[in-house]
């Protein structure tokens, strides 16, 4: 019989995915009967967020905030809709988390290029450290699957970025938000690297 605990989410993008999964399948199959595609709902998205960081560049950060807020369940509304369909394949998961960091990274232009005009050099280094971060929180995870470990650990995954940033966006602090994702997402690499070096160790003590 299978540990009742198994079921349970391990992370919050999984509790979050766990607890609004009535939620999401109530608009997803109304937009399966309109129908609307997956990849639509992706590209929505993708421009809603560039939208967002084009007002974040010209400083209008609530706004930009605000639409990278409500754009932020659209990632978790195409995976709905793709599995209504009965279209899950693995080029779409490609597709998803490829937009997923182009719009991660388009919405840290937006702010890099704020900070750039209004003169503010240390927070474009916290935003590039940011971006680090965040891709290596990415890579790290995607390489160690492509060597067959597992990575699938740490404290500021994607959904922790957005909910870090976005609300903060909204009350116009965007340096806070920033510095927290440059400091956490590159530890959470590092924990990453970590997870796998134990695992790599672990195999050759075999």
């Amino acid at each position: 019989m299978e540990n009742a605990s198994n079921n349970h989410p391990k992370s919050l993008e999984e509790f979050l995915r766990y607890h609004s999964k009535g939620i999401l399948d109530t608009i997803g199959r109304a937009f399966f009967r309109l129908g609307i595609h997956p990849n639509t709902i992706t590209i929505i998205g993708l421009i809603g967020n560039f939208i967002g960081a084009w007002q974040l560049a010209i400083g209008n950060l609530t706004v930009g905030g605000i639409i990278i807020l409500i754009c932020g369940p659209l990632d978790a509304l195409d995976g709905t809709l793709a599995r209504l369909r009965g279209e899950i394949w693995n080029f779409g998961a490609f597709i998803d988390s490829v937009t997923d960091r182009y719009s991660e990274l388009i919405i840290l232009g937006g702010l890099l290029i704020h900070f750039l005009l209004i003169n503010d050099p240390v927070s474009c280094v916290g935003v590039f450290l940011a971006a680090s971060g965040s891709v290596l929180v990415s890579y790290t995870k995607a390489r160690a699957e492509a060597l067959g470990y597992t990575a699938k650990v740490g404290i500021l995954t994607r959904v922790e970025r957005y909910l870090v940033l976005a609300p903060l966006l909204v009350i116009n602090q965007p340096i806070i938000g920033i510095w927290i994702i440059a400091v956490l997402a590159n530890f959470t690499a590092l924990q990453r690297i970590w997870f796998v070096r134990k695992q790599a160790y672990s195999e050759l003590k075999k």
